[in-house]
C-alpha cells in the first residue's frame, strides 16, 4: 500500500523569545501559519520490516536516520505495529531556511502513516509524539494558524486572519537555529502575561504585528536579510519579516498576483529562491 501527503511550509507572523528555560530551552510566543509550498511524501507500508527514508539532495544521516524516518518509529512503537515503512520526500521547501521543513515532514509522516494503518493513534497522541520530535512538530499536526507558547508546543487557534499573500524569498543561505538561539541576547525578560495578544482583524493589523526577536542575530551574520526586507517593502510589501532563525523573508501583499509579479522581479536580477505563496 502506498500514499502520497502534501508537507505545507510554515511562516512566523511574529516571534517573541521570552526567556531561557531550565531545561536549556526557550520560552516563547509565536503566530504561526501554514503556507501553500510544499515537500511532496511517498509512503509506503509492506512487509520488509524497517523504516527507510530517501530524499533526492539532502544527505541524511546513516541509515537514513531522520526526523521522518523517527515519527516513523515512534508511531509504530505507540501502536504496537510491525510493517515495513518505506519513505520518499521529494523536497521543495528550503532547508534550514525557517520554514519549518522537517518538522513539517515528521508531522505529515505521523498524519499520514497514521491514516495508513488505521488511525491507531488519536490527535492528541499525535501531538504529544510530535513534541518529543521538536517544537514544530505539533503545529503541523495541529493544522491551522496558531498562537504558540510555551517551547512552542502549546497551541491555541488564531482568529481569523486577512486574507493576504505571501512572497518568500530565500537567498540560498542555510542557517543554524541552535546558533542563533545561542547567540541571542535576552534583554527584555519578557512574560507571556505582559505581551500584547496577537489581535489581527485588518491587513494593517497584521502588519503592525510583524515582529522577530531573533532577526537581530540572525543579521549580523547575513545583512542580506535586510537588504531583501527592504527591497520586499519597495516592491510594494505591506510589511516583510525573516522567519524564524532565517534565512528566508517574506512579503506581505494584497493579493496572490501582486505577489506573483513582485516575485518575477526578484528572479530576473537575483539567484534567490522565489515563492509567491498562499496562507493556508
Amino acid at each position: 500500500m502506498q500514499k502520497t501527503f502534501k508537507a505545507p511550509a510554515k511562516i512566523n507572523l511574529c516571534l517573541h523569545v521570552l526567556g531561557r528555560l531550565p531545561s536549556g530551552y526557550h520560552e516563547l510566543a509565536m503566530a504561526m501559519q501554514r503556507v501553500d509550498l510544499y515537500d511532496t511524501i511517498s509512503i509506503r507500508v509492506g512487509n520488509e520490516l524497517g523504516v527507510r527514508v530517501e530524499c533526492a539532495g539532502v544527505d541524511l544521516p546513516a541509515g537514513g536516520e531522520n526526523i521522518a524516518a523517527r515519527a516513523a518509529r515512534a508511531l509504530l512503537d505507540l501502536a504496537g505495529i510491525d510493517v515495513g515503512v518505506d519513505i520518499c520526500i521529494d523536497k521543495k521547501i528550503p532547508v534550514a531556511a525557517g520554514l519549518g521543513g522537517g518538522s513539517s515532514d515528521a508531522a505529515t509522516v505521523l498524519l499520514g502513516l497514521n491514516e495508513m494503518l488505521g488511525c491507531p493513534a488519536s490527535v492528541a497522541q499525535l501531538l504529544a509524539l510530535g513534541g518529543e520530535l521538536g517544537a514544530d512538530v505539533p503545529f503541523f499536526v495541529f493544522g491551522q494558524p496558531a498562537w504558540a507558547t510555551g517551547v512552542g508546543t502549546t497551541l491555541e487557534p488564531l482568529p481569523v486572519l486577512p486574507a493576504v499573500a505571501y512572497l518568500l524569498i530565500n537567498p540560498r543561505i542555510t542557517v543554524s537555529t541552535a546558533d542563533v538561539y545561542r547567540s541571542l541576547r535576552l534583554t527584555k525578560g519578557g512574560e507571556l502575561a505582559n505581551l500584547p495578544r496577537f489581535s489581527v482583524v485588518t491587513k494593517i493589523d497584521l502588519q503592525k504585528a510583524l515582529y522577530n526577536d531573533l532577526e537581530s542575530v540572525t543579521l549580523q551574520q547575513y545583512p542580506v536579510i535586510a537588504e531583501i526586507k527592504q527591497r520586499l517593502l519597495a516592491a510594494g510589501a505591506l510589511g516583510a519579516l525573516m522567519s524564524g532563525s532565517g534565512s528566508t523573508v517574506f512579503g506581505v501583499f494584497d493579493d496572490f498576483e501582486t505577489a506573483r509579479r513582485a516575485g518575477d522581479v526578484f528572479a530576473a536580477q537575483d539567484d534567490w529562491l522565489v515563492f509567491p505563496v498562499h496562507p493556508l
